[in-house]
């Protein structure tokens, strides 16, 4: 995936709904945004859902938190969906896959 930096600074797609949502699991708009820029962020799926085809990537955050950022493409941006800390399972996929 490609991501592009705006004016603002960020590569994700923000607004009030959005950043609250990640907000209510404990997750901050820079944790996810670090997340998603992780050059060894693993792909977990992609696929349609709800009529949107969605990216599900786990990635480390520079302070070594590992999340999972569920993402849509909107423009040449990506709109985040939900951030969560990763579970077991995707923290082991992480580390076996990083390159």
């Amino acid at each position: 995936m490609a991501y592009t930096e705006e004016d603002d600074g960020s590569v994700l797609d923000w607004d009030e709904a959005n950043a609250n949502h990640i907000e209510r699991h404990g997750v901050d708009r820079w944790e996810a945004e670090e997340a998603v820029l992780d050059p060894d962020r693993y792909a977990l799926s992609r696929g349609w859902h709800g009529g949107e085809y969605r990216y599900a990537l786990v990635g480390r955050t520079e302070s070594g938190r590992t999340l999972t950022v569920v993402s849509v493409r909107r423009g040449s941006r990506l709109r985040v969906i939900t951030a969560r800390d990763a579970s077991p399972r995707e923290i082991r996929l992480y580390r076996r896959n990083r390159r």
